[in-house]
């Protein structure tokens, strides 16, 4: 992995431990552990906190679909009524 800088983070150390457990159960690394599900927390931080902005203009072509009747998708519908295979 070319050009990582380096991220220094004061943890306690039951912080460390607890850390230390979860990487080696995910088999790797505690810096790669560290870096990957910090990277993901991230994303799904911005994810969440994503603004969707509707111009005036298409406000209403919005609100028709919004408000349309839901309509059957046979896929999803094949999903939905298929057994999960963990149930089994």
């Amino acid at each position: 992995m070319a050009n990582l800088a380096p991220v220094s983070v004061r943890i306690s150390p039951r912080e460390r431990e607890l850390l230390e457990a979860a990487a080696e159960q995910s088999r790797t690394n505690l810096s790669d552990f560290i870096r990957r599900r910090a990277v993901e927390a991230a994303e799904a931080d911005l994810f969440f906190r994503a603004l969707v902005t509707i111009p005036a203009a298409n406000w209403k072509k919005f609100e028709d679909w919004a408000n349309a009747p839901a309509r059957e998708i046979p896929g999803l519908k094949n999903l939905a009524d298929t057994r999960a295979s963990w149930r089994d």
